[in-house]
This record gives C-alpha cells, sequence and structure tokens, in this order.
C-alpha cells in the first residue's frame, strides 16, 4: 500500500513529485503530501483525497525546489485527514519522512518518545519513525536512519530528508518495496517502477534490511549489517507509454483489451524450463504435493491451475490462500512443491507464506509480472507474466497472463514427471496458442454486454455459480463486480447451491451462471432450473448452443466454443467487460475502487 517518491537534481522536485505521485495513485488515495527543500527551508503541503487535491495546493502555495519527497496514503492507522498524511516531520522541523507499512511496536516506541519531550501531531505509527531519526542525528543522516529503523518492528519502506542535506535523500527497507536509480546529476527513488518510468528504465531493488543513499549522479547502498554493497540495476522492459489511457475511458477498459497481448507474450516468451533455473536439484518424480498460495485474483489464478494439474500430475495440488497458508503449519519439505503467484511480487502475505515453505526446506517457485520483485528474489525459480505495466487496481490482464503462465507450467511439470509424450506436449501448447485468438473473439461482445450491464447495473445483489474449471473463474467474476461496482456479489460453486445460497433466490435476484459442454453440462441445467423454480433472474453465460440453457436463461451471452483447456480465456473477459461496464454506468471510480490498493504490502 502507499506510494512513495523522491527526486534530487536540477529539475523542479515538485513536477516529479507530483507526476510519480499520480502515477502511483493506484497504491493508496486517501491524502497524499509532499516535503521540499525550498529557499526557505523544509515546506509542507498535504492534503485529503487524490493527488488533483495536492496538486492544486502545491500550485497556490507557490512552493519550488531541487530536493524532496513525496507520498499517496492508503490509511491505516488514523484516519485520512490533513494531520495524519505525510510527510511528517521531527520537533524541529528540519527532519521530513515518508513510509509505506506498519510498525508494529509504535505504541511503546510513542511512549518512550513523548516521555523524553517529542511532540507528536498525528495518531498515525509513522511518525514515531521521524521523531527516533531526530533522536539519532548527529550530522550523518545514513547512520541517524539506519539506527532508528532498528527499533522498528514490522514492515517499512522509508524516506527521509534534512534541511542541513540538500542534496541527500535515505531510504530503507523491511518488508515494503523501494526501487531507486540515479543518473548523471539527479537521484531517484520510489515505492514502484512506474513512478520512475519517464526517467528511467534500470532501477536497483532494495533487499530486506538495506538503507541507501540517493544523491545527484550517485547510488550508494549498505546491507542489513552496515557493510557497503555495490547495487546492481536491473532492466524494467516497461513502455513508458503504457501508463497512459491511449484513448480509453479507463485504465482498466484499456488493460481489458490489452489481454490478447499480454497472453500471447506470456505464452511465447523464450522461457526457459523452471528445473533448468533453479530447480535442477529437485527430482520432480519424488514430490508428493503441490500447493499454490496466492492471494485475491491471483488466489482465482491458482485455483485455476489446480483443476488443470491435478489431472494431468497425478499429484495432490492445492491452491491455498496465503494468508491462511503461512499460519496453518502446513505440511512441508522437500517433497512439497510451493508455487507462490503475485502480480506485484510484493504482496505481504504471499511472500510471507513463501518464506515460511522455504525455510522448512520446500522447492520454491514463483508466477510474478514485475521483474526483480521480492518475490522474484525469494523464489529459487521464477516464471514471468508478460502482462506489462497494469494500472488499474482490478486486476484483469494480469489474471490471464498468470492462467497462461500456469497452464504452461503445468505442461512442463506433467513432461518433466513423464506424464506426457513430448508429442503431447506440443500439442498442448499449439492448443494453448490459441487463447489470444479467443480473447480477441469475446471482446468482440463488449456492446453485447454493456447492454446487459444496462439492465442489471442498480441491482444491489448477484449470485455467480459455476462447476469444475468455471468455478474459479464465477469467484473471480464476483469478485470484479464487488470490487468495481461496489455491488454485493458471491461467487459459489453451483453445487452448493443447495447448502445455503438457494435461500437468498427469490424474483430480483440476478443469478450469472457459467455454462459449458466440457463442463457438466447436465448438472449446470439442472442448478438453472433450481433457481428459475424459485423466480430467479437467470444470466447464463454460455460456450455452447443448448436449447434448455436456451428455454430457461432470461438473457444468454454466447461465448466462442473452446476446449477445456481454453475455458479461462473465453469467460474471463466477458466477466471482466459486464463488471467494467456496471461499474461505469453506476458512476463509480473504476480505475481506483474506495478502500482498494493495488498492492497489498501490509497485513
Amino acid at each position: 500500500m502507499c506510494g512513495i517518491v523522491g527526486y534530487v537534481g536540477p529539475q523542479k522536485a515538485e513536477e516529479i513529485l507530483l507526476s510519480g505521485l499520480s502515477r502511483l495513485e493506484y497504491r493508496g488515495y486517501d491524502s497524499a503530501g509532499v516535503a521540499l527543500l525550498t529557499p526557505d527551508g523544509l515546506r509542507l503541503v498535504r492534503q485529503v483525497g487524490k493527488i488533483a487535491n495536492l496538486v492544486q495546493a502545491v500550485q497556490r502555495a507557490g512552493l519550488t525546489g531541487h530536493l524532496g519527497i513525496g507520498h499517496t496514503r492508503w490509511a491505516t492507522h488514523g484516519l485520512p485527514t490533513e494531520e495524519n498524511a505525510h510527510p511528517h516531520t521531527d520537533c524541529t522541523g528540519r527532519i521530513a519522512l515518508v513510509h509505506n507499512g506498519i510498525i508494529e511496536n509504535h505504541r511503546e516506541l510513542r511512549a518512550e518518545l513523548v516521555a523524553r519531550g517529542h511532540r507528536f501531531q498525528s495518531q498515525t505509527d509513522t511518525e514515531v519513525l521521524v521523531h527516533l531519526v531526530e533522536e539519532h542525528y548527529r550530522g550523518d543522516l545514513v547512520e541517524a536512519v539506519r539506527r532508528a529503523v532498528a527499533r522498528a518492528v514490522g514492515a517499512y519502506a522509508v524516506a527521509v530528508v534534512h534541511a542541513d542535506h540538500p542534496e541527500e535523500i535515505v531510504a530503507a527497507r523491511q518488508g515494503s518495496p523501494l526501487v531507486a536509480t540515479a543518473r548523471p546529476a539527479e537521484g531517484f527513488l520510489a515505492s514502484d517502477v512506474p513512478a520512475l518510468l519517464p526517467y528511467a528504465r534500470a532501477f536497483y531493488f532494495l533487499e530486506d534490511g538495506e538503507v541507501a543513499q540517493v544523491r545527484p549522479g550517485s547510488l550508494r547502498v549498505w546491507d542489513r549489517h552496515g557493510r557497503p554493497k555495490e547495487p546492481v540495476l536491473r532492466e524494467v522492459p516497461w513502455d513508458p507509454l503504457s501508463a497512459e489511457k491511449a484513448g480509453f475511458r479507463h485504465f482498466m477498459e484499456k488493460e481489458i483489451h490489452e489481454q490478447p497481448r499480454a497472453v500471447a507474450d506470456t505464452l511465447r516468451s523464450e522461457l526457459s524450463t523452471p528445473w533448468e533455473e533453479g530447480l535442477s536439484g529437485l527430482d520432480l518424480s519424488r514430490v508428493e504435493h503441490i500447493y499454490l498460495v496466492a492471494c485475491g485474483t491471483s488466489y482465482h489464478a491458482a485455483l485455476v491451475a489446480e483443476y488443470l494439474w491435478e489431472p494431468l500430475l497425478g499429484l495432490p495440488v492445492s491452491a491455498e490462500i496465503a494468508s491462511e497458508f503461512r499460519y496453518k503449519n502446513p505440511a512441508l519439505g522437500p517433497t512439497t512443491l510451493v508455487v507462490a503467484i503475485s502480480q506485484s511480487g510484493e504482496t505481504i502475505d504471499t511472500l510471507m507464506a513463501a518464506r515460511g515453505a522455504k525455510e522448512r526446506g520446500a522447492p520454491l517457485l514463483a508466477v510474478v509480472n514485475v521483474v526483480g520483485s521480492a518475490l522474484a528474489r525469494e523464489a529459487q525459480a521464477v516464471l514471468y507474466t508478460r502482462a506489462g505495466l497494469e494500472i488499474g487496481v482490478a486486476a484483469t490482464k494480469t489474471f490471464t497472463a498468470q492462467i497462461a503462465a500456469l497452464a504452461l507450467l503445468g505442461l512442463w511439470l506433467a513432461r518433466a514427471r513423464g506424464a506426457l509424450t513430448e508429442e503431447e506436449l506440443r500439442q498442448a501448447k499449439e492448443e494453448l496458442s490459441r487463447a489470444p485468438r479467443l480473447v480477441e473473439e469475446v471482446l468482440q461482445l463488449g456492446p453485447r454486454l454493456e447492454a446487459l450491464a444496462q439492465k442489471f447495473y442498480t441491482y444491489p445483489n448477484f449470485l455467480y455459480l459455476g462447476r469444475g474449471l468455471l468455478y474459479p473463474l464465477a469467484l473471480e467474476g464476483a469478485l470484479k463486480l464487488k470490487e468495481i461496482s461496489y455491488i454485493h456479489a458471491e461467487g459459489y460453486a453451483a453445487g452448493e447451491m443447495k447448502h445455503g445460497p438457494i435461500a437468498l433466490i427469490h424474483e430480483g435476484m440476478p443469478v450469472v451462471v457459467l455454462y459449458s459442454a466440457d463442463e457438466l453440462p447436465e448438472k449446470v441445467v439442472a442448478n438453472m432450473q433450481e433457481v428459475r423454480a424459485r423466480r430467479g433472474i437467470l444470466l447464463a453465460f454460455a460456450d455452447a448452443p443448448d436449447p434448455e440453457v436456451e428455454e430457461l436463461a432470461d438473457h444468454i451471452v454466447l461465448l466462442p466454443r473452446s476446449s477445456r483447456r481454453l475455458l479461462p480465456f473465453t469467460f474471463t473477459p466477458a466477466l471482466q467487460l459486464f463488471a467494467y461496464h456496471v461499474a461505469r454506468l453506476k458512476g463509480t471510480d473504476v480505475d481506483q475502487p474506495r478502500n482498494l490498493a493495488k498492492t497489498v504490502t501490509v497485513e
């Protein structure tokens, strides 16, 4: 959560900070602020709400400078007020600090600092850090920050500036992401790459426990023990234009339409097989269980992989919610393969679950979209999706890219275990290559889905039903609708309807049913009959004509025919477009839905 930007150099810092924050607004938009070192000293501007409010306030203040830090907040401790907005300053007003994460021992630290005479202005956990820097400052800002964060328990990414250090930003990371880079005469810092894409394409990704000093043309790094470390910058293959809407009404709409390319790039990328990159020591014939660990939409991709992999591999495969997996003490060891899935590679629950599995001897494979992310660095092998930059908070193209990558990975694992011949592998990969074209065909149904949304955007509740491989897609369809339209929507395995959800069905309840000729069609028709008997409103998304479905459904969206393995690439874009148009018609903030942030880096 939260976005951080820092700049030092000859350009106007306020322009770079505001531009960077606007690119990070998907990380939090409860409040925002900047601290600028001006000719009159260190000055703060903070505003409640979105970055546009801060831009206006900075313009009104007429501030300018060549050193500064900025922050956009997703509130945890304390209401979204101006007092709780970052940056925070120390008692002297000469030190400013921004922070992403949660300081778990902030109450004890605050009590100590108050007892020693420090004056607090906010209710945030963050403010203890700037007062700790103040206490430890003796002319060396790097050492002061190092000593301050050493007292903190929890997760943090911090950036600090001091009025007496006009060419220096100091940063530290533990659990929350930070990237930094330098070029001649200037230096940059951010919590995520998109903020800096207009200025650089190569970045250093800070490791946990590291402290960095950013100066004009210079980047220095120290490890958790205070030893100097040579920062190695990684090239990020993202175009700055990917952060623009390119004529679409919303980033989400643009990213839905980018799915054919995202899936195609993921499938055709020249990736070597994962056991040749880090898992070469693993005898796949000895693997007894596979856990797929993820959160949110990535968890739904994991469920899809569970349905695809288990019959293919002949092994128990379990999709697990990372926030539960890490605390339930699962049975893990050298014969358990753990696959951690995360768009950002920084999702805190997935990252911690992966670390715990690795510590207990389980081989770890990561599926991520961000090169150099924490999860990518943690894993023994990495399978990158090639979705490109995704700005919309609700995941779309990263979901289908994850499914493409996981489908391919399942085939590789099956071949390595001897469950597929080379010819069977070739045929399966050829089948997968049809996925981008299928997505393109579904996107042509946009007007039909917009017309359907027009009929249903005022309804307060939805039920989504699917069986087999369509069950996780029903979960994802319901999640998309609730995320961006704020309509209460629940996804269920259709066979579970009689075990509770059927009590909700009445003449005003829309029920979205996913029907495929490849996934228990007779059972799904029976479920539809049960809905019809209770006067529910049936919306059928079907990949094949069926007289019974046509008779029972109030509305039908007929999708392209495909094979079972390709079902996610037909049903998913249709459900995304339906949710998008419902939200657009309701007038919600599609790209930045309330209370949500793109990357969840705190528990």
